[in-house]
């Protein structure tokens, strides 16, 4: 059996997965904060996480997958700048914060449905899990790793050895990054809110309207404490995999991965895998704060764009590499998906058998640390071939299980098959039967030239559509 190798930023390579429970797998994944619509940067991620677990599924692992849904807590700077990005939608929209919530958060699954990406077995709110958020926060007190200041209660990043571990950066480099913050009051440039208070408004100004008591004050929870607590209630003992987005690395990782060590001693997730960018051009990342972003709907839908074309567009890069957009590659990529689905259709309604060359060379590429780009290639490669018709579309079928592609919903073409293509094929079949090759292969290029195509088989010979 082919094994599955996946690259794990914790270590910087490609490593062996194992998980924790034998054909078990805790998976976790970052999910939306949902103050706006996902944008294709985001959308992008969130296929990659799809095929991880349609590989595990295929490699016959039993997948428990959490995702949460930030819907309180994340600041308009991921250090803890700034105001918080449902309060500020809120304005935004003249909606309340829960409106706001509950109404992106229902695009998103609309984005997910769109771009066949499978639910997850549980989702989580940050907003439905205050309590175990506090608590945890009161684990990490007692082990001495907090401190308070006049806006918070702060984990403090000296007290946690390798706390670089996954960013594999320098500390002085991350503290110089984290000095934009610009808190006096903070020990650490690295170190981060677990609880913020709610901001005092002036006389007649309006209060936060998500905010919770704790035993330090009326607040929220940081953004980084959500995770860490969500995932630890949930993959208690299958904490295999954690994922997201490249920029979750240097801040929002590195911090969960501080608070779950030094609260349970224990270490966190094993592997991590972090998705590349989208860059709209220029290697400019595709971003909300940039305000050059493309949401599904706009860049897709109302092009009439099937939107499992950006899902295939995805597919032809590597998960790991940098991806340039542009509605030229975009088109380039429904022309690659429409050319599948025709393919498809060409292959008639019967049903044959998997094939296990096929499948063993489909399942040693996407064991290869998830190269689905290769994978696509042996699919092309799979229709080329001089199987026949049947065996093509039910290996395809299986093939689909990975890719999501939707191709069990495309419909056969009906092959009607003229009388004069039927004559030449018989006339052909009786020149092999009697080995006059150069006579068959004539009658073949004859059949070829009227748009007809005839492989040869045990049964005999089938005709299709060129």
């Amino acid at each position: 059996m082919n094994k599955l190798k996946l690259y794990n930023t914790l270590t910087r390579q490609k490593e062996e997965f194992r998980p924790i429970k034998a054909k078990q797998v805790g998976l976790y994944t970052c999910g939306p904060t949902v103050y706006n619509y996902a944008h294709l940067g985001n959308l992008r991620t969130y296929i990659f996480e799809d095929i991880l677990k349609r590989v595990l599924i295929y490699n016959g692992y039993q997948v428990k997958h959490v995702m949460n849904v930030t819907d309180v807590g994340h600041l308009t700077g991921d250090r803890d700048m700034g105001e918080d990005k449902l309060e500020q939608g809120a304005r935004r929209e003249g909606k309340s914060a829960w409106e706001i919530a509950d109404f992106y958060w229902a695009a998103f699954r609309k984005d997910m449905q769109r771009l066949n990406l499978s639910e997850p077995t549980i989702w989580c709110k940050a907003t439905g899990h205050i309590k175990e958020q506090i608590a945890l926060i009161k684990k990490l007190e007692q082990k001495n790793f907090t401190y308070k200041t006049s806006d918070g209660i702060y984990f403090d990043t000296a007290k946690f050895p390798g706390y670089n571990k996954l960013s594999h950066q320098p500390l002085a480099a991350l503290q110089e990054g984290a000095r934009v913050e610009k808190n006096d009051e903070k020990k650490n440039p690295t170190d981060f809110a677990l609880w913020k208070f709610s901001p005092r408004p002036p006389d007649g100004g309006e209060k936060r309207q998500m905010e919770w008591p704790s035993p330090w004050g009326v607040g929220f929870p940081g953004w980084h404490i959500e995770c860490a607590a969500m995932s630890m209630k949930y993959l208690a003992h299958q904490l295999d995999i954690h994922c997201g987005g490249i920029d979750h690395i240097a801040i929002h990782h590195t911090n969960e991965i501080a608070q779950a060590e030094a609260a349970t001693g224990k270490k966190f997730f094993n592997y991590w895998l972090h998705g590349e960018f989208l860059n709209t051009g220029r290697k400019k990342k595709m971003a909300k704060s940039e305000k050059n972003f493309l949401t599904l709907e706009r860049a897709l839908i109302k092009k009439n764009i099937n939107p499992l074309a950006y899902r295939y567009a995805t597919m032809m890069v590597h998960w790991r590499k940098p991806m340039e957009f542009s509605i030229k590659s975009l088109l380039a990529a429904e022309n690659g998906l429409d050319n599948l689905y025709d393919e498809l259709k060409k292959l008639g309604r019967k049903n044959g058998k998997v094939d296990n060359d096929y499948k063993s060379k489909f399942l040693a590429t996407i064991n290869d640390d998830l190269n689905i780009p290769g994978a696509l290639a042996t699919v092309w490669g799979l229709i080329k071939s001089d199987l026949s018709a049947a065996d093509k579309k039910t290996t395809l079928l299986d093939f689909d299980q990975v890719l999501g592609l939707n191709l069990n919903q495309i419909k056969a073409e009906k092959l009607v098959i003229p009388d004069e293509i039927k004559k030449i094929a018989e006339e052909r079949q009786k020149a092999r039967e009697h080995k006059d090759w150069i006579k068959a292969d004539e009658l073949r290029k004859k059949i070829e030239k009227k748009g007809f195509q005839i492989n040869d088989n045990d049964q005999g010979y089938e005709l299709r559509k060129i």
